[in-house]
């Protein structure tokens, strides 16, 4: 596996600079000892990695719960079909579910739509010591809405022109909202399930061709797949205009799902353990109370 330094350089999304997603291959397999690998000897090592991995993030999330300092917030962006559901169930699959929580963001109620854009997600934020995982979130509305601009009249907003300066200070308003978060104790991790249109098309045919898959399904998803190209620029104008020091973004090949879920397994990991956080240590005060409880326990016939 490559070291956190080369995934880096390879897949982080520097700030200031401008994104172009045709310069990412979205079928990258590693380095040239892993290109050599046919395709299920690929997967079969990645997702090696990924399962001996597990016990290292489950020990950094042990360390940032008993802290509770820290929280991690893990969002996750794609276009349909790039493996959103699987990275969660099987990068995650090792965490304790007492720290760990996930939300999926559907369409705004009512109520949400009476408030800010970010409200509804403030709301779902991790608490300290806890992961939680946006599959989906806020970078919706820089997505969906840029996309399809006609949802902008149900969000009830002040009227004028929904030109370049209106996203840029929907841009601004992220970036704020996540430096908050930093500034306060929580890590964003961004990642984006970078695939092909090639891709796509296959794992659609394939969610048609098996029975077990029908329920995956959803025409809608095949609607906005004629927006390709639209979402792709948008894509290209969220992560450059949103990726910062405090919360960068990553582009992640996805072509291969479990090199993908590898790569993010790797800076998941990576990124608790930077945070040096130690094993808790209890106080004078509470060694006494173990103490006590200790002695009562023995005394028992």
């Amino acid at each position: 596996m490559l070291t956190l330094k080369e995934i880096t350089r390879l897949f982080r999304v520097e700030p200031g600079a401008r994104l172009r997603l045709k310069k990412h291959d979205t079928a990258w397999a590693g380095d040239r000892d892993l290109q050599r690998l046919k395709s299920d000897q690929l997967k079969e090592k990645a997702k090696g990695f990924v399962e001996r991995n597990l016990v290292k993030l489950a020990e950094a999330q042990e360390r940032l719960a008993s802290n509770e300092v820290y929280s991690v917030l893990v969002v996750l962006q794609a276009i349909d079909a790039a493996g959103k559901d699987g990275m969660v169930k099987h990068v995650m699959s090792g965490l304790n579910p007492q720290g760990c929580q996930v939300f999926s963001f559907k369409r705004p109620s009512e109520e949400e739509l009476d408030h800010d854009f970010l409200w509804r997600y403030w709301r779902a934020l991790p608490e300290r010591g806890r992961i939680g995982i946006f599959n989906r979130s806020y970078y919706e509305e820089t997505l969906v809405v840029r996309v399809h601009p006609e949802v902008l009249e149900r969000q009830r907003l002040p009227a004028g022109p929904r030109d370049k300066a209106f996203w840029s200070d929907r841009y601004e308003d992220i970036n704020a909202f996540e430096k908050h978060l930093s500034r306060n104790g929580t890590m964003v991790l961004k990642f984006f399930l970078n695939i092909s249109r090639k891709e796509q098309k296959k794992r659609f045919m394939d969610r048609l061709d098996d029975p077990d898959k029908h329920w995956k399904f959803e025409m809608g998803d095949l609607h906005e797949r004629a927006f390709w190209d639209d979402y792709q620029a948008a894509f290209e104008d969220t992560l450059t205009h949103t990726s910062t020091e405090w919360a960068p973004w990553w582009v992640i090949p996805s072509d291969n799902k479990w090199v993908s879920r590898a790569l993010v397994s790797a800076i998941l990991t990576e990124a608790i353990q930077g945070l040096g956080l130690k094993p808790r240590r209890v106080s004078e005060a509470q060694l006494a109370v173990l103490d006590q409880a200790r002695a009562q326990l023995l005394a028992e016939p």
